[in-house]
């Protein structure tokens, strides 16, 4: 359910760059978002579907980019990628890690129609 407040604050600052850049339809939105967060595309885009209506992101395109988990061991300084549900440094097999990327959740970039 969190999704339909993530969904709505990306809406907001959609139509606020939009408006920022002069209007226009927004036609398509660019989304980045890591394999660790709770974030369901699928949800995303059925709430995006509902709420945008009626407004200049009406009928946008959301493209999803996943991006992978990736850690850095505190104790040795390697940067890994996970296997699974294993979070422990393969080098050294330390617990104490920080995240690199994977948790993230941005639009990166949206295109408009300038056409009014």
């Amino acid at each position: 359910m969190h999704e339909l407040a993530v969904t709505q604050g990306l809406l907001e600052l959609a139509l606020r760059h939009a408006d920022e850049a002069g209007g226009g339809r927004i036609t398509d939105l660019y989304l980045v978002i890591g394999r660790l967060s709770s974030v369901v595309d699928d949800s995303v885009q059925f709430y995006w579907d509902v709420i945008s209506e009626g407004t200049a992101a009406e009928g946008a395109e959301l493209h999803f980019r996943r991006v992978p988990v990736e850690m850095r061991c505190l104790a040795c300084s390697l940067d890994y990628r996970p296997d699974g549900e294993d979070l422990a440094c393969p080098e050294c097999n330390g617990l104490a890690v920080r995240v690199v990327s994977g948790d993230e959740f941005r639009l990166e970039a949206l295109d408009l129609d300038d056409a009014k």
